[in-house]
C-alpha cells in the first residue's frame, strides 16, 4: 500500500510497497478516506523526532476494514488521533491507505459530519481534552457533561488555532467565559466560536490588559501557541492571588513561581508506551480512559451542532499533496485553517 514515512537524513517519502499493519488490542484496521496535517507532523522530520521507515499522520478519517473489538463493525464511519512517528510502533501514522488505529481516541463519525470535517478533529479533541480537563494533568475544568453554573473566566492563548478554536467550544460549553487571543483578522471567527472578548496577540500590552479586563481574577490560562512569548502574556493576566494555573502543549518558560505550571503531550492519550528524543513515557492507561469520556463528550457536541470544526482547506491531490502540505505548514505559510487531503 501507499504510505509516507520517515527517512534518514530528516526527510520523508512517498513508498507503494507498505505491508497492511497488523491489528493490536483496541484498535482496528481503517481504510483511509481523508486526513488533515498538524504542526507535529513536520516537526517529527525537522527535529528528527521519528526514525526510519515511521508512518507519519496523526489525524484521519475513513472506514473500519477489519476489527476484532466489541462496538466496531466492518463499514462504520471512524475519525481520531493516532501516534504518527512513533519509533515503537512504525506502523502507526495516518498517511497510508490503511491504518491501525487506537479506540481510545476515536469515535463513529456522527452523522450529518463529512469525512474532511471529521478528520481535523484527533489532534484538536485529545489535546483539548488534556489541556482543559484531564484532572490532575491539565487545568481540571469542569467538562462540558458537568458544567458550571457560575460563568468562571479562562483564557484560551492562541483561539484561532485548530486546538484554539476547539478549546474555546468546548470551555464555552462547560459553561465558562472564554476570553482569548489573536491576529485581528481572526476576531470574527473566534467570537463566533464562543469568546466572549478577544486580545490582540500582537499588542506588547496585552497580558496587562487581560488582567485589568478581569479585575485581576483570570485563575486559569490555556496556551495553545507555548512559546516563551505566549506564556509571559499569559503570565501577566493570570491573576495576582493565590490558585493560579497555567496550561500549555509545550513547554516554554513561565515567569511566575507562584503560578501551577501543567504541559500535556496528546500520544499519552493513546494509552501506549512511546519514546521521544531518547526519554520513554510509560503507564498511560489512566490518560487513555480519560480519552474515552473526552471523545464521548466530543461526539455528543458534535452530534447536537455544539461544535463547528476549524475551517478547512480540501485538497483532492492524494499523498502527493499530503508532502506540498507539509512543506506549506513547515514555511509558515498556512493561517486559520487545517490543510485536508483526500487520498
Amino acid at each position: 500500500m501507499k504510505a509516507i514515512i520517515f527517512t534518514e537524513p530528516k526527510q520523508i517519502r512517498l513508498v507503494t510497497d507498505r505491508p497492511l499493519p497488523p491489528i493490536r488490542d483496541n484498535t482496528v484496521l481503517v481504510k483511509v478516506v481523508t486526513v488533515a496535517l498538524n504542526p507535529t507532523d513536520w516537526k517529527h522530520v525537522a527535529f528528527g523526532m521519528a526514525k526510519e521507515g515511521c508512518v507519519l499522520g496523526v489525524d484521519y478519517a475513513g472506514v473500519v476494514e477489519q476489527s476484532n473489538s466489541p462496538g466496531w463493525v466492518k463499514g462504520d464511519r471512524i475519525c481520531g488521533f493516532a501516534h504518527g512517528g512513533n519509533s515503537i510502533q512504525t506502523e502507526d501514522g495516518t498517511f497510508a491507505e490503511y491504518i491501525v488505529a487506537p479506540l481510545f481516541t476515536a469515535i463513529k463519525i456522527p452523522p450529518g459530519v463529512s469525512f474532511e470535517a471529521a478528520s481535523t478533529l484527533g489532534c484538536g479533541i485529545t489535546t483539548v481534552g488534556q489541556g482543559l480537563f484531564e484532572p490532575g494533568y491539565g487545568l481540571g475544568l469542569n467538562t462540558p457533561s458537568k458544567p458550571i453554573t457560575t460563568q468562571v473566566p479562562v483564557l484560551i492563548y492562541g483561539g484561532s488555532s485548530a486546538t484554539g478554536s476547539l478549546g474555546i467550544q468546548f470551555a464555552k460549553a462547560a459553561g465558562y467565559s472564554v476570553i482569548t487571543t489573536c491576529s485581528p483578522k481572526n476576531f470574527e471567527m473566534v467570537r463566533a466560536r464562543g469568546a466572549s472578548e478577544v486580545f490582540d496577540t500582537h499588542d506588547p500590552e496585552i497580558g496587562r490588559k487581560i488582567n485589568d479586563y478581569t479585575n485581576n481574577q483570570l485563575q486559569y490560562a490555556w496556551d495553545c501557541i507555548g512559546t516563551d512569548e505566549s506564556a509571559r502574556a499569559c503570565a501577566n493576566g493570570l491573576t495576582t492571588n493565590p490558585g493560579a494555573h497555567y496550561g500549555t502543549i509545550r513547554a516554554p518558560k513561565l515567569p511566575r513561581d507562584d503560578v501551577k505550571y501543567t504541559a500535556t503531550m496528546a500520544y499519552v492519550g493513546i494509552g501506549e508506551d512511546f519514546e521521544k528524543g531518547g526519554n520513554w513515557t510509560c503507564n498511560n492507561e489512566a490518560h487513555a480512559l480519560w480519552q474515552t469520556k473526552i471523545w464521548k463528550i466530543a461526539y455528543d457536541l458534535l452530534a447536537t451542532g455544539k461544535i463547528q470544526v476549524h475551517p478547512t482547506r480540501v485538497e483532492n491531490t492524494g499523498f502527493e499533496g499530503i508532502l506540498a502540505g507539509l512543506k506549506e505548514l513547515e514555511n509558515g505559510a498556512v493561517s486559520g485553517q487545517k490543510l485536508v487531503y483526500v487520498l
